[in-house]
């Protein structure tokens, strides 16, 4: 899900938002309610290719671990 950060430029609050690519909405602060936002850039979460392995770590398929003959 695309989660958008936000920094309002009245009162400084940084919030969290969840905009779905359909939904025409107009974020304000959840705090002041202002609609004076600056979008803030942040990394995007990605998952590794693999099978999960207990405690978040991700193992390489039987398949794609072999070697060429």
């Amino acid at each position: 899900m695309p989660i958008f950060e936000y920094v309002c430029s009245e009162c400084g609050n940084e919030f969290e938002i969840i905009i779905l690519p359909n939904e025409k909405i107009e974020p304000k602060c959840p705090r002041c309610h202002s609609k004076k936002l600056s979008k803030k850039i942040s990394l995007a979460s990605i998952r590794p290719k693999g099978i999960v392995k207990g405690k978040g770590g991700f193992k390489v398929p039987e398949c794609m671990n072999r070697e060429p003959k």
